[in-house]
C-alpha cells in the first residue's frame, strides 16, 4: 500500500501512528511511505526485527512546477503515490490530504474508465437496515444528471461487488419525496435515472431524504452530489461517534474509495485519526485483495450488468 506521509491537518504524526497499527493488525501488510523518509523511522523503530522488511519509505521529490505554478509538498506526496500505482512498485493508495489534488492526481496518473467525467468517492454507511453507500461524498460538488446517472452505475456496481446486495436499489436524494422536490439538477436527474440499466440487477428506487439514509429501507445505495454529500458524511460521523450508529456492532464511516479511475484509491478526511488511518489502509488492502475495483470496472465498462458477483 502506497501511504502519502504528508495527508491529513496532522499530518505526518497521526500518518505514522496509522500506519504503525496497520501493520501491527496485517502481518501480511507491506507499506510503502510517501513523503519524509525520516517520518518512516518511528514505524521501524516499533516493529520487531522480522518485520522491518515490510516497510519501505520513498521522498516525494519538492519543487516541481506545473505550467502555471509550484506543486507543493503535500501535493507531491499524494503525486508521488499514485505514480508507485501507476508503475506497479505498489497496489493501492490511501491519502487523507486535499481531496481535489488525490482526485486529479489519480484521474491523470491511473486514468478513468469509459464513460466517468468525474470519479466519486463512495462511502459505506451503517444503517437501521445494514450497509449503505452513499456518493458522491466530496469529488465532484457540481455535477450534472448525466454525471449522476454514472455515479448511480457506479455504487451499484460497488454494493453488488463488494457488499453482495442483490438488486440493489438506487435513490437520489433531495428535501421530499414529492414529484418536482428540489433544485433544478434534483428535477431533472430522475428522467435519466428511471430508464438506466444498472449492475448486478439493481434498480432505481426513486427520491428519497436524509432520515432514509439512516434507516436504511428505501435504498441500498445514495446518490448525491459532492457538496451535500460530504455535508451529510461529516454530520453523521460526529453523529455516530457521539451517539453510537443505528446498529451497536457497526462501526462508523472511516474511509471513502473513488470509483472510475484504474486503480484502488482510498481517501481518509483531513481529520482523521490513527485509526481512522489505519481503518482507510485496511479497506484499501481488502479491496486489492478482492480485485474489488477490476470486477467494478466490468460491470461499468461491458461485461454483463446482472451476472452474479462478489459476496458478503
Amino acid at each position: 500500500m502506497a501511504v502519502d506521509l504528508l495527508g491529513g491537518d496532522q499530518a505526518p504524526a497521526v500518518v505514522v501512528d496509522g500506519a504503525l497499527r496497520a501493520c501491527q493488525a496485517d502481518p501480511a501488510l507491506q507499506l510503502l511511505l510517501v513523503g519524509p523518509v525520516e517520518a518512516a523511522d518511528a514505524i521501524l523503530g516499533a516493529l520487531g526485527p522480522e518485520d522491518r522488511d515490510r516497510v519501505y519509505a520513498v521522498a516525494a521529490p519538492t519543487g516541481l512546477h506545473t505550467r502555471d505554478r509550484e506543486v507543493s509538498s503535500v501535493e507531491s506526496g499524494v503525486r508521488t503515490a499514485v505514480l508507485a500505482v501507476a508503475q506497479g512498485r505498489a497496489d493501492a493508495v490511501l491519502s487523507a490530504g486535499n481531496t481535489g489534488a488525490t482526485v486529479t492526481s489519480a484521474a491523470l496518473g491511473l486514468g478513468r474508465w469509459p464513460g466517468v467525467r468525474r470519479p466519486p468517492l463512495a462511502a459505506v454507511l451503517p444503517s437501521a437496515a445494514g450497509r449503505l453507500v452513499l456518493l458522491d461524498v466530496g469529488s465532484s460538488v457540481d455535477p450534472d444528471e448525466t454525471t449522476l446517472a454514472m455515479h448511480a452505475r457506479l455504487g451499484a456496481a460497488y454494493a453488488s461487488v463488494v457488499h453482495g446486495v442483490a438488486a440493489p436499489r438506487v435513490g437520489l436524494l433531495t428535501i421530499g419525496t414529492e414529484r418536482g422536490k428540489g433544485d433544478r439538477l434534483r428535477r431533472a436527474a430522475p428522467a435519466h435515472l428511471a430508464g438506466l440499466e444498472l449492475p448486478g440487477g439493481g434498480r432505481y428506487a426513486g427520491l428519497i431524504e436524509g432520515n432514509d439514509v439512516v434507516t436504511g429501507g428505501a435504498a441500498d445505495v445514495v446518490v448525491t452530489d459532492g457538496f451535500t454529500g460530504n455535508v451529510l458524511l461529516k454530520g453523521l460521523e460526529t453523529a455516530y461517534a457521539l451517539l453510537g450508529p443505528p446498529k451497536p456492532d457497526d462501526a462508523p464511516p472511516r474511509a471513502a474509495v473513488l470509483l472510475g479511475v484504474g486503480g484502488t484509491v482510498v481517501v481518509c478526511h483531513g481529520a482523521a485519526s490513527g485509526a481512522d488511518i489505519a481503518a482507510g489502509i485496511g479497506l484499501a488492502a481488502t479491496l486489492h485483495r478482492r480485485a474489488a475495483v477490476p470486477a467494478i470496472a466490468d460491470f461499468i465498462t461491458g461485461s454483463d450488468p446482472h451476472s452474479p458477483r462478489g459476496g458478503s
